[in-house]
């Protein structure tokens, strides 16, 4: 793959595909600006170059067509402070005053497009589509990690509209593979992976690969209580997989073949409803009784987590501990965020997988003291997974 680093923009307009799929509140106000700042380093070397740079994005999931509360012109005033100078704005990607404007611009110039997703081209891939938009500059730059593993226009196909020296990948997304292979490629041991979210159906194919790599894993969140039926225990209300319990057992079986240490947590905390003003108890896991549910690791495994986790030399970490948005049930995710902290002081390499995870160690104040966050759950998941990553292998 080709990167940007050594690449001379002087008299060229970079296309740049990023990932601005940022969050807002009803009010359209940015709420996490991390995939806007991790573009921030590809954008400015480009101007630095005396290039222009022709923006591309996604923003949610619109429903074939134009709608406001989608619409990347909402951007305009922060990546305007963001590059320290004004960024156009042409709308609709396909119009004619999107290419003209993309046309017009003069070395240090940023023009900004409306949401690729208002095209259902975009997602199905359109090679038409995509020549279309390789029209806007004669270089191409895909730095939107967190779309790579998606074989959509902007990502996978409007690269081969381009030569093959003048398409590359930005220095985020160039980024994110080096992380990546830090802990695929040999780690420093004791190497723990933290497992977390609802569902081992969602994290299946990583589990299984990270057995051949890691000393341990910990499983926390909903898919505990998969594996606790496995055991045959009691989990209650618990949300349970029925047709995930054979593949849990299988799991269970092959780490103790490989001499993984597959840990689950010795104890929950148990709520009487799924909401934040439910009566709470602690129970040992196995031992739920019915009518009641997991919604966190208990205090016995909050301690037991985050004393292997100190241990660890290489951690890598997708998934809360528990329904970490409601407040009640966030103490065993603020524990592990901690842990891998205080784990990565002390010199440790640390990766946190995106999603759920990079929002709580953002939230609980943890960023800096980790050694990389991805901007990418689900395409970190996918390479890590071993799968190929059709926006990377379109740079070729």
């Amino acid at each position: 793959m080709n990167t940007l680093a050594n690449y001379n923009f002087a008299g060229h307009r970079a296309v740049v595909r990023v990932d601005f799929n940022v969050p807002l509140d009803k009010d359209l106000h940015i709420t996490d600006d991390t995939r806007i700042r991790a573009a921030t380093p590809s954008i400015m070397k480009i101007l630095g170059d005396s290039g222009s740079v022709v923006l591309l994005s996604h923003l949610g999931r619109p429903k074939g067509g134009y709608e406001k509360k989608f619409s990347l012109e909402t951007l305009l005033p922060r990546l305007a402070q963001e590059y320290g100078r004004s960024v156009q704005w042409a709308g609709d990607v396909l119009s004619d005053e999107a290419l003209a404007t993309a046309q017009r611009l003069q070395p240090g110039q940023v023009l900004l497009l409306d949401n690729l997703r208002f095209h259902p081209e975009e997602e199905a891939g359109d090679p038409e589509f995509a020549q279309k938009l390789a029209r806007l500059g004669d270089v191409y730059v895909n730095d939107a990690f967190g779309a790579a593993h998606r074989r959509h226009a902007s990502t996978a196909v409007m690269a081969q509209y381009f030569a093959p020296q003048d398409r590359l990948g930005g220095l985020l997304l160039q980024s994110e593979l080096d992380n990546a292979r830090k802990v695929l490629d040999n780690p420093l041991r004791p190497y723990t992976a933290i497992m977390g979210g609802a569902k081992i159906s969602d994290k299946i194919e990583l589990i299984e690969r990270l057995l051949d790599k890691v000393d341990n894993i910990l499983i926390g969140g909903a898919m505990v209580y998969t594996f606790i039926v496995a055991q045959g225990g009691n989990v209650g209300n618990s949300l349970v997989e029925t047709d995930k319990i054979d593949l849990a057992k299988r799991l269970m079986q092959k780490a103790e073949e490989k001499g993984v240490e597959l840990i689950l947590p010795g104890d929950s905390l148990i709520a009487d409803k799924f909401a934040n003003d439910a009566n709470i108890d602690i129970a040992g896991n196995g031992d739920i009784p019915t009518g009641w549910m997991g919604l966190d690791i208990g205090p016995d495994a909050r301690e037991q987590f985050a004393s292997i986790i100190q241990d660890a030399k290489t951690i890598l970490w997708n998934g809360p501990m528990g329904v970490f948005e409601l407040s009640n049930f966030s103490l065993g995710t603020e524990y592990v965020a901690r842990a891998v902290a205080e784990a990565t002081d002390a010199g440790a390499y640390s990766l946190i997988g995106g999603g759920d995870s990079a929002a709580a160690v953002q939230q609980l104040g943890f960023a800096s003291r980790v050694s990389y966050i991805s901007t990418g759950g689900g395409a970190l998941l996918e390479f890590m997974e071993g799968k190929e990553l059709p926006g990377v292998a379109a740079l070729g």
